[in-house]
């Protein structure tokens, strides 16, 4: 069997600091010190510096640090809740509204064709996190596949995250 080759991303080095401000590489359950999950640790940052989009009382949006497009956006729990079985009603509605919410301030920002809603519950699923469920939602348009991604098996973002953020919290239903 012939496997494909990984995809890799073209991207700027500035999302060093995100990243390792919450968490050592490949680190995404809770720490020995029991100081949260990497999303619980991404939490705890301000807003700007944890690319929050929008918190609730129980859930929180945030964008995905390695996104498969522009706009793509994870919303999720605030505390560490790997089973979707496992979350309050609270949680289950608040994620259920934020998920409504980010594909209006999807729409209104990136004027997209479609949006892809999704969770992965667990690793053998392609959870990235299994330990945080998260709902990821992002933008596609109707001709968004591109030659880097069918011949390089590269991606290319066509903007920073910081105005990935600013449309987003601009686009953000009140």
């Amino acid at each position: 069997m012939h496997n494909p080759p990984s995809l890799d991303h073209l991207w700027a080095g500035w999302r060093h600091s995100y990243i390792t401000a919450v968490s050592e590489p490949g680190n995404t359950s809770l720490d020995p010190d029991e100081s949260g999950s990497l999303f619980e640790r991404i939490l705890a940052l301000s807003d700007d510096e944890g690319m929050i989009v929008f918190r609730g009382a129980t859930c929180a949006v945030l964008l995905n640090a390695f996104p498969y497009t522009s706009g793509h956006m994870l919303v999720l729990p605030n505390r560490a809740v790997a089973e979707l079985e496992d979350l309050s009603d609270d949680e289950l509605v608040e994620m259920s509204k934020l998920t409504r919410d980010g594909v209006v301030a999807l729409k209104a920002a990136y004027r997209c064709d479609g949006v892809n809603v999704g969770i992965n519950l667990g690793r053998a699923a392609g959870a990235g996190v299994p330990t945080h469920l998260h709902t990821h939602v992002l933008p596609r348009w109707d001709a968004d596949s591109n030659f880097m991604t069918a011949v390089a098996q590269a991606r290319v973002l066509p903007e920073p995250l910081d105005e990935t953020l600013r449309k987003l919290r601009a686009a953000w239903p009140d």
